[in-house]
């Protein structure tokens, strides 16, 4: 990437492990910090973004603080994903007017709006599940949109597939972006017509067994299934789920109405098309379709990385914590998949790059 004369800085808030900032690095950019209020996050944000890591809540954060932080760049770039949990379909679903207003995890959004007020950056991305534009009648969203009104930023927003940028998984997601400067869009779909399969993502590694580790790998490690877990996905094809079943491997909650609903669980995925959209529950088999295409296990960690675009070396397990898979897996499904966040950083370049703001 050519250099830009003034030098823009970036700030990812709700970093988590680093996806987002990891795609701008890759665009060239200067990452200057990433702020999470999650601590486990620390080791694999730095150690692979060579950034530094602000552990701290968003809603606790002093703006000016974050404002010394850009120094004296004329260009101030701000970009987050908020956690999206609250506004997930199933959430949204499943869960009561009152848990849901008791969540403050929705209110962050809030957090993020005043942060941006203060700062005023000059090119601001939001990144969110669609269900954000509808959820609580849409306010939440809209008081978004309208504070970067009054803040004199256009905007523009849409619903983008990861698939369509060459991440090898269906994952819907809105992507905001605001400028000072002028309106600019996302750029147009990379792999609309060739998508990246799971076989092209995940085949070339070495076979491994439930609950083992790789050798060569310890991240390539599948959760320990139970022998009637074990016997269930032995008897689900390629593709395939809990539907293909004989009545006597049947879960109880299947066989009634509501069950039915569930047609993903206890799936598995098929080698030539996209994997499904990685949850933090990924490495669970009851939790969606993560059973391996071929072998009897559920995905491994470090496949569930590798669907969420992270390259094979990105160094998750930090030596100095005990292993914890449920805390690994949490980590790369909250995660902005590194292919989509590119398809982000190159949009900001490409908007940066009409204004003149780039020399050879």
């Amino acid at each position: 990437m050519n250099n830009l004369s003034s030098n823009p800085g970036v700030i990812d808030l709700f970093c988590g492990i680093g996806g987002l900032s990891y795609a701008f690095k890759i665009e060239g950019f200067d990452v200057i910090a990433g702020i999470d209020n999650d601590m486990t996050c620390k080791y694999a944000y730095e150690t692979n973004n060579k950034s530094q890591f602000i552990h701290q809540d968003i809603s606790m954060s002093d703006p000016n603080s974050i404002h010394k932080l850009y120094g004296d760049r004329k260009v101030k770039i701000l970009v987050g994903c908020a956690p999206c949990q609250p506004f997930s379909v199933l959430n949204l679903k499943n869960s009561t007017t009152e848990k849901i207003s008791s969540d403050n995890k929705w209110k962050l959004l809030y957090s993020f709006s005043k942060l941006i007020e203060s700062i005023q950056p000059e090119i601001v991305s939001m990144e969110n599940v669609p269900q954000l534009r509808s959820f609580n009648n849409g306010s939440v969203f809209n008081d978004f949109i309208a504070m970067l009104i009054k803040n004199n930023y256009f905007i523009t927003y849409g619903i983008y597939n990861a698939q369509d940028y060459g991440v090898p998984q269906r994952r819907k997601r809105l992507v905001l972006l605001a400028s000072k400067f002028s309106k600019f869009e996302m750029i147009t779909a990379t792999h609309s017509n060739d998508f990246k399969t799971v076989m092209q993502t995940i085949g070339h590694l070495p076979v491994i067994e439930d609950g083992e580790h790789c050798e060569s790998d310890y991240l390539h490690f599948s959760r320990k299934l139970k022998s009637i877990t074990k016997e269930r996905i032995i008897a689900t094809p390629e593709g395939g789920s809990w539907q293909d079943w004989a009545e006597d491997l049947l879960l109880e909650c299947h066989k009634k109405p509501g069950g039915k609903m569930y047609k993903s669980v206890y799936g598995r995925m098929s080698y030539n098309d996209v994997s499904p959209t990685i949850t933090t529950y990924c490495t669970g088999l009851n939790n969606g379709r993560f059973g391996h295409p071929k072998q009897n296990r559920a995905i491994s960690l470090r496949e569930a990385a590798l669907l969420q675009s992270f390259p094979e070396d990105y160094d998750l397990i930090d030596p100095n914590v005990p292993f914890n898979s449920q805390v690994l897996a949490r980590q790369i499904g909250n995660a902005v998949p590194v292919g989509l966040g590119q398809a982000i950083a190159k949009s900001i370049k490409n908007h940066l790059l009409s204004l003149n703001g780039y020399t050879s």
